[in-house]
């Protein structure tokens, strides 16, 4: 139970975190390196799979990842650029802090009840690929998003 509370905490932190992140980053002109960079940076977590206790199996990948895909729809849909003085921006949108904070929510019950049948270490390792699933998919979506932008603008 210590460890579903404290990485909990931790999650609500990034996920503050990511908001003052994203508000900030609303400042500045979006780049294609901007839109990929996050999930490569993400990527090196998978080294957890190097020890066996975060090992998961194929079936529970599959599930973790389509989770991904599908909690990354609401995060694409609060996703929107503008074109302001020839440069492509990120809109901040005033759902983003509720989707955030409602997919932790989701998050944390989904990890309660998961852990009651599956071990800390599986979980994480699902949770992991679950929050990879919904990072890629939502970038893939802005960088498309971007480029269609950037070809009207050129």
């Amino acid at each position: 139970m210590f460890w579903i509370i404290s990485s909990s905490i931790v999650a609500a932190m990034m996920a503050v975190v990511m908001i003052f992140v994203r508000l900030r980053a609303a400042k500045r002109p979006a780049s294609v390196k901007k839109i990929i960079l996050p999930p490569f940076f993400m990527s090196t977590g998978a080294l957890m799979f190097m020890f066996p206790v975060f090992r998961v199996e194929w079936t529970q990948v599959l599930e973790a990842v389509f989770i991904g895909v599908i909690f990354s729809i609401l995060l694409i849909r609060s996703s929107k650029f503008e074109v302001r003085e020839g440069q492509i921006y990120l809109i901040p949108s005033r759902y983003f802090v509720y989707i955030l904070f409602g997919l932790l929510v989701l998050r944390i019950v989904l990890k309660i009840v998961i852990g009651a049948s599956v071990s800390y270490g599986e979980t994480s390792g699902m949770f992991f690929l679950l929050a990879l699933g919904m990072i890629i998919t939502w970038r893939l979506a802005m960088l498309k998003q971007y480029l269609q932008i950037e070809k009207t603008i050129s």
